[in-house]
């Protein structure tokens, strides 16, 4: 009997150490499986008690190992502000509510009618919480309707939005201009708050409006939506049987990329086309961003960068923040934690560590991954970097600290173009279509 029990134990061991020595696999699993050994994966020849005693033992052991993953992540994200490029809670604030504050409670909206069954909701105080989330990119989005219409006043309506949420919820949220405002927010344990505007359209073809917008509190502007402007080519125009209008970026938009340069805010090339985002990484002085975009080579959807624009991105300094949109990740309409992985795995091993964030894109999108399907699934993508063997601070540079490089670069460019003066110039009448000029006064 003594005898028998050894032969049991021995044979354990050894199924043990298969399993350990198959550890760098363990990718491939989904993030909730257990580490280690499965009551399947013992020998039929055991007990069944004996069998069960064994598998109780190690599955114990198997969630200290995932909880030990999930510390580390959770300790790495309080000493780093994990910064997400692009939410569009704004707009949804302002398609279910109508911008009203006082018609919900952003504490929690995961049980709230209509909230909780909208599919592009994926945003709450609750949730943002528990995805050690240290500061927002909060966007003020203009739809492509708004163009050569209201599209100003819209964008300066989510703006106003955006600045009474976060007052409304001052224990949690606090406006962040600059790279050091983030830190000194995330120090007082509150989310800093950013802004972006989302569309060139939004303003107006108007460098005067571009200059408000930063008085505002506007830290990028993406150049492009799902339109071109009169001046900048959108992704669109990249599909098959599309043809380029201005291939690339017009005259007058090297201006409008010049004057964002000057005035220290961020060009954001998400959205753009190939040849918008080959002409803006000719004009900036400084580094650009993708708010939201993925790899081209991994996903070839028009909205994603080729490897050839990544390697031009690592030149200037710039930084690519991956989208969770599942057509954007696996090209289909489902997606799972891995296919943003490989998203961040092929940029990684192209560019290095250093042209990495995320923009998960939440609450602009209706498809998102598995095991990333809201605010508060941020840790899960570390914990898989994790057993992938990325070191703390690669992981640190993906949270954050690549994006407060990134902007304190652009303010350097601003102070060295401090004696600049503001560029006085209008578009040229002649950029704008018979279409575009219905909305225009001959007021000069």
């Amino acid at each position: 009997m003594a005898q028998s029990s050894v032969i049991v134990w021995m044979i354990v061991l050894a199924f043990i150490s298969a399993e350990v020595s198959a550890f760098a696999k363990l990718i491939d699993r989904p993030l909730g499986e257990k580490v280690g050994i499965t009551l399947n994966k013992i020998p039929e020849s055991l007990h069944d008690s004996e069998a069960k005693t064994v598998a109780n033992e190690l599955s114990e052991t198997q969630v200290i190992s995932v909880n030990d993953e999930l510390a580390i992540v959770s300790q790495l994200l309080d000493r780093v502000p994990l910064i997400d490029g692009h939410n569009d809670l704004p707009h949804v604030i302002r398609l279910l509510a109508e911008s009203r504050l006082a018609n919900f409670n952003l504490t929690d909206l995961s049980d709230k009618t209509p909230w909780s069954s909208d599919p592009t909701s994926h945003t709450d105080i609750v949730r943002l919480r528990k995805g050690k989330v240290g500061a927002q990119f909060w966007v003020a989005y203009t739809n492509c309707k708004t163009q050569h219409n209201d599209s100003p006043q819209k964008a300066l309506e989510q703006i106003d939005l955006i600045y009474r949420f976060i007052d409304l919820y001052s224990d949690t949220f606090q406006l962040a201009t600059t790279a050091q405002e983030i830190e000194d927010v995330f120090g007082t344990g509150k989310i800093a708050s950013l802004i972006g505007v989302e569309g060139g359209h939004a303003m107006g073809n108007s460098l005067s409006i571009l200059r408000i917008f930063y008085r505002l509190g506007v830290r990028y502007m993406t150049l492009t939506h799902s339109c071109p402007t009169p001046w900048a080519d959108n992704s669109q125009l990249d599909n098959p049987g599309q043809e380029p209008i201005h291939d690339g970026l017009s005259g007058f938009g090297e201006v409008v990329v010049q004057e964002m340069n000057r005035l220290g805010m961020m060009v954001d090339i998400s959205h753009v086309s190939v040849a918008t985002m080959e002409d803006v990484l000719n004009v900036s002085k400084a580094p650009v961003i993708f708010s939201h975009s993925g790899a081209f080579s991994v996903c070839n959807h028009t909205r994603n960068v080729p490897d050839h624009i990544l390697r031009r991105l690592a030149n200037n300094g710039g930084i690519i923040m991956v989208a969770f949109y599942n057509e954007f990740l696996s090209c289909g309409k489902s997606a799972n934690i891995k296919d943003v992985i490989r998203h961040i795995e092929h940029i990684r091993n192209l560019i290095g560590a250093d042209h990495i964030g995320l923009g998960g894109d939440f609450n602009g999108v209706d498809r998102v991954p598995t095991d990333l399907d809201d605010v508060s699934k941020y840790p899960n993508i570390f914990v898989e970097l994790l057993r992938l063997g990325w070191s703390e601070t690669d992981l640190e540079k993906l949270a954050g600290t690549n994006m407060l490089r990134v902007m304190r670069r652009v303010e350097e460019v601003k102070q060295e173009l401090a004696f600049t003066e503001p560029i006085e110039e209008w578009i040229p009448i002649e950029d704008l279509r018979p279409e575009h000029k219905l909305c225009l006064t001959d007021y000069v």
